[in-house]
């Protein structure tokens, strides 16, 4: 998925200080706290939290009433403690003296106007299903914000990370254009397609940061960032492994591999001849060499992937773990069973319809080019005609109900993410939720159970199911789990690697860049 609500774009930096411009070799650059340019690889369609902007935290410009620290555990942000969960009834309260970057101060009811907004249907917000157990918010006081849920729902307070705006501000004309929020960085200018100027909040609850201007520049072309992180124009920048390989053991440059929740695989859609049916589907995974694509692909950075929720974690099942080397033999026979034989071109076919079907990837990202052409290269092996395809964004959206895809997702916050639009039918079809039309009545039940249900031990047993019925139906080809990789210049005090979501879900390793501080 591209991010929730992302779109990629590739454009100069342009406007940026004359040291950007004639940068030093990136071994001569230091750790600079006046500027600081971040090149990112995808863009926000928004930054309004209501509309989805960083809901799970990411973002500097704006204050959950929960964050999380670097082990994921969450702690206290605008309310002062997390509160007791019991029931359908959950109450926070609120730091006092907290502002907006407008001088206005944070009051009960600029949360419940939030949470309103992003559940009022007039405002069709992308994240609406995500709180769904919400029935109502309201602010008795200025310090108080009472939550009243539908059923007892376990992820509350993990949804409490979601971006304050003031009240009415999204009645008012210019809030997309200048948005306004309590976090430790305030908006200055934005440029479509280029980037986002920050500056340090002066007068932040947290403390200002100590770096004062903030620049989240945009190049969706993976060779691109890297060159421009060569050339010395950005201060870090994310990069996928093989590009940020020729950063390694240079001087004035570090290379971090953080552990993330994030997978890639092949999406696919579930109506059509060829990839509706399983045979195919599961033939293809059995045919794919994953341990081949975390070597050559990742470089090493990452691990073969069987389904949504990564090995490691509390919610994972095991009993979905397969080999990372291929089984062309037993792929052969699935499709052989099936029906579907090789012809004089060696392509399979079955009742005068040929194994071809189209693989998307977007046209920037190396990453999943490379994942394309490596299924494409397996599937061929077992008599399947996979043929890869790069388009922008705009192309793919509209085809994903009839094409496949190699798709981005994954949490590592609790396996209501994500999964819950994922595989539910009421998502079939909707953009990037469930773009391949998997309707089944059990896998449902199974979501609806997992989110309603608040004993840890029977919310294990139903993801287990999920995780399960998932893998049988092949909804999708899990290839591999990803670690993130950043390249930041100079040395750095402040850095905090945290097992991430999905590349643009939750600001990654530059989430807490307003605790960085250059090194003495």
């Amino acid at each position: 998925m591209r991010s929730a609500l992302t779109r990629l774009a590739l454009v100069a930096i342009v406007g940026l200080s004359a040291a950007a411009c004639s940068a030093a070799p990136a071994q001569e650059r230091p750790a600079n706290a006046d500027t600081f340019v971040a090149g990112l690889g995808s863009e926000p369609d928004s930054l309004n939290p209501v509309m989805g902007y960083a809901a799970d935290g990411g973002s500097l410009m704006f204050d959950g009433l929960v964050s999380r620290n670097a082990d994921l555990s969450l702690r206290p942000a605008l309310a002062t403690s997390l509160p007791e969960v019991k029931g359908t009834t959950v109450t926070f309260t609120l730091r006092t003296g907290v502002t907006f970057h407008d001088g206005t101060p944070l009051t009960g009811a600029d949360v419940a106007y939030t949470y309103r907004s992003v559940l009022d249907d007039k405002n069709n917000s992308g994240i609406r299903g995500d709180y769904a157990a919400i029935e109502s918010v309201e602010a008795p006081d200025a310090t108080t914000v009472v939550f009243h849920l539908t059923y007892p729902y376990a992820p509350i307070l993990q949804r409490a990370t979601l971006g304050i705006v003031p009240d009415g501000s999204l009645e008012r004309s210019g809030f997309e254009a200048r948005p306004v929020g309590t976090g430790s960085y305030r908006f200055v200018s934005r440029t479509p397609g280029d980037k986002i100027v920050l500056e340090a909040n002066p007068t932040y609850w947290g403390g200002a940061p100590t770096i004062k201007k903030l620049v989240l520049a945009f190049a969706s072309d993976d060779n691109v960032r890297a060159t421009r992180m060569a050339a010395g124009e950005f201060d870090a920048a994310e990069l996928p492994p093989k590009a940020a390989a020729r950063f390694e053991n240079t001087d004035g440059l570090t290379v971090h591999r953080v552990p993330s929740a994030d997978y890639r695989g092949v999406m696919f859609p579930l109506d059509e001849p060829v990839t509706g049916d399983l045979a195919i589907r599961k033939a293809l995974s059995l045919a794919l060499d994953r341990a081949a694509m975390v070597k050559t692909i990742l470089a090493g950075a990452g691990r073969p992937a069987f389904g949504p929720i990564p090995p490691g974690t509390t919610w994972h099942n095991p009993a979905v773990e397969g080999s990372g080397t291929p089984d062309q033999a037993a792929a052969a026979q699935v499709l052989d069973q099936a029906g579907w034989v090789r012809g004089a071109d060696c392509v399979r076919a079955k009742d005068g319809t040929s194994a071809t079907f189209t693989l998307m990837y977007p046209a920037g990202d190396s990453l999943r080019k490379e994942l394309a052409l490596a299924v494409a290269s397996d599937a061929k092996k077992i008599g399947v005609d996979v043929r890869p395809t790069g388009l922008d964004w705009d192309a793919i959206e509209p085809r994903m109900g009839k094409d496949a895809l190699i798709m981005g997702m994954g949490t590592p916050f609790d396996p209501d993410y994500t999964n819950y639009e994922t595989f539910h039918s009421r998502f079939s079809g909707q953009g990037f939720f469930n773009p391949g039309h998997y309707k089944v009545p059990e896998v449902d039940a199974l979501l609806e159970k997992g989110r309603e249900e608040t004993d840890p031990a029977a919310r294990k047993q139903t993801y287990d199911a999920l995780q399960r019925r998932v893998r049988d139906d092949e909804v999708w080809a899990y290839l591999v789990f990803l670690e993130h990789v950043y390249v930041v210049r100079g040395e750095w005090t402040g850095i905090a690697p945290s097992v991430e979501a999905h590349e643009h879900a939750a600001g990654g390793l530059f989430r807490n860049l307003a605790e960085w501080k250059p090194a003495a």
